[in-house]
């Protein structure tokens, strides 16, 4: 049974950090992603990471402050998020991809996800 389970969001000051954690089981993944959601917007795509190859991708509101890296022992990707803003308020979702051979960016192309952590940035 595929599970993915998210943790490590909060409250945290702007300019603060947070680290979330994603730990998957039940299979292999080609790659892995964050996704985000604030309250009366679409789920957007943050960043994403092609498993064997441990190569990054990042949307440009996430270049230069956020890292995507994984733990291939404890089948786990992280998302660490520094210089926080009150614009990354939000629900981060992980999800998982079995195959992709375009579209990391895009929710259509994951076939699990996990529950969602909320990420709330004060000013």
């Amino acid at each position: 049974q595929v599970r993915l389970v998210e943790s490590g969001g909060g409250l945290v000051q702007a300019g603060g950090s947070l680290r979330l954690s994603c730990a998957a089981s039940g299979r292999t993944f080609y790659a892995m992603g964050w996704f985000r959601q604030a309250p009366g917007k679409e789920r957007e795509f943050v960043s994403a990471i092609v498993w064997s190859a441990d190569s990054a991708y990042y949307a440009d509101s996430a270049k230069g402050r956020f890292t995507i890296s994984r733990d291939n022992a404890k089948n786990t990707v992280y998302l660490q998020m520094n210089s926080l803003k009150s614009e990354d308020t939000a629900v981060y979702y992980c999800a998982a991809a079995r195959a992709l051979d375009y579209g990391l960016g895009l929710e259509s192309r994951y076939d699990y996800w996990g529950q969602g952590t909320q990420v709330t940035v004060s000013s």
